[in-house]
């Protein structure tokens, strides 16, 4: 706690010892993500649970995280003429971001509802969907292992 600090004010040291060290670097970790043709196999392939089928092509199609999919409000997703955009408050980095998005990943959204609504209300905790994502995704063929989160990976963006 204070000790160091207290230490260094007193002149019993003379500057911090971590003053010198050097940050450890994190290893870069191999980032999975979905083909276009996977993505393709998947939108084909029937889900036990349909909201997690389309928050993931959604996801895909956008590059938005779980946690962002999980928050978005009709409000927050703008058709403007024969345009489509999201403009939302990114949960990680508290940033406003606007968006635009193709009419695929809006038509993923389904029938738009009360701006104060979800637009995928109902889907489930991360921890939640791994079983019925993992038993999608080896339906589909698919026996890389993947997570919702590499599906924002893909990047198969507008």
């Amino acid at each position: 706690g204070t000790t160091l600090p207290y230490c260094i004010t007193r002149h019993s040291i003379r500057e911090s010892p971590s003053a010198k060290s050097k940050n450890i670097q994190e290893l870069e970790s191999r980032r999975e993500f979905l083909t276009t043709e996977e993505l393709n196999i998947l939108a084909a392939t029937p889900c036990d649970n349909p909201i997690i089928k389309r928050a993931a092509l959604f996801s895909a199609l956008t590059g938005l995280r779980h946690c962002d999919i999980q928050k978005l409000k009709w409000s927050e997703v703008q058709k403007i003429n024969d345009t489509y955009r999201l403009n939302f408050t990114q949960k990680k980095t508290k940033g406003v971001e606007y968006m635009p998005m193709s009419e695929q990943a809006y038509k993923l959204c389904g029938e738009r509802k009360d701006p104060n609504l979800l637009v995928f209300a109902g889907l489930p905790a991360p921890s939640w969907i791994s079983k019925p994502l993992k038993r999608w995704i080896v339906a589909a063929g698919i026996t890389r292992k993947i997570t919702f989160h590499c599906s924002s990976h893909s990047k198969i963006f507008y």
